[in-house]
């Protein structure tokens, strides 16, 4: 059975730079280190070789691997980063991603939503900003209202690898900020303006507007997010 702290640890180290590329371990120590079982240690090693961070070889050991052939969409590894040193790095590749497909994904959603997802974008619209404007940026159902709607803006673009590719990595991203206090209690008024005006774009089939729209989110985000974390960025990581 897969013991979470260990895999947590272990991923932050290597994620960190505690563990840096090439470095090598081996079960044996890890049992040690840690007090598990072998069994436990092989576990959350094979999910970090299914991540790509380590590569284990017989007679060799445990190898971290280097970053560029991490599986970065990974949502643990988004995780591990957005709480690491590498905050900053992290939010800023994320929000290039966004602002490369989440505009394109509102544009097809325009002309491809079902009746259904139209009414719903419409409703979590409203939803965030009367949250908002209640102060409740930081709470539960904030956060949920925004993860179904960016994710519904993605399903609704008919193509399953923008769905793919966006609905996790949104939800994490989203997640994360909230998690680390990154996320305000009283969210911009444009924030709020623009999701209504994205979501009645995408209800009106207006494919330009949609686009206008989300591509304004992502922007205002990118730029809330990385000056919060920058007042926020935790000190570098010691390598060993």
């Amino acid at each position: 059975m897969l013991h979470a702290g260990l895999l947590d640890d272990l991923g932050c180290r290597i994620a960190w730079g505690r563990l840096p590329p090439g470095t090598v371990l081996t079960t044996a120590a890890l049992e040690a280190e840690y007090g598990l079982s072998r069994t436990v240690v092989r576990e959350a090693v094979r999910v970090l070789e299914a991540m790509r961070l380590v590569e284990a070889r017989r007679h060799v050991g445990i190898t971290v691997r280097p970053r560029p052939e991490w599986n970065a969409l990974d949502v643990r590894l988004i995780g591990w980063n957005l709480a690491g040193p590498g905050r900053q790095e992290e939010l800023g590749s994320l929000m290039e991603l966004r602002q490369a497909i989440e505009p394109v994904a509102a544009r097809l959603a325009a002309t491809r939503a079902s009746a259904g997802d139209r009414a719903e974008l419409v409703a979590l619209a409203s939803r965030l900003r009367d949250l908002g404007r209640q102060g409740l940026g930081e709470s539960q159902e904030y956060l949920t209202a925004d993860i179904d709607f960016h994710r519904l803006v993605a399903q609704s673009s008919g193509n399953y690898m923008f769905a793919g590719v966006l609905g996790e990595v949104i939800g994490e991203v989203l997640a994360g900020r909230t998690r680390l206090g990154l996320s305000p209690a009283l969210p911009a008024v444009e924030a709020l303006d623009l999701h209504q005006i994205a979501a009645l774009a995408i209800s009106g089939g207006d494919a330009d507007a949609a686009e206008r729209a989300i591509r304004a989110i992502v922007e205002e985000a990118r730029r809330a997010a990385l000056d919060a974390g920058a007042a926020t960025e935790p000190a570098p990581a010691a390598t060993v």
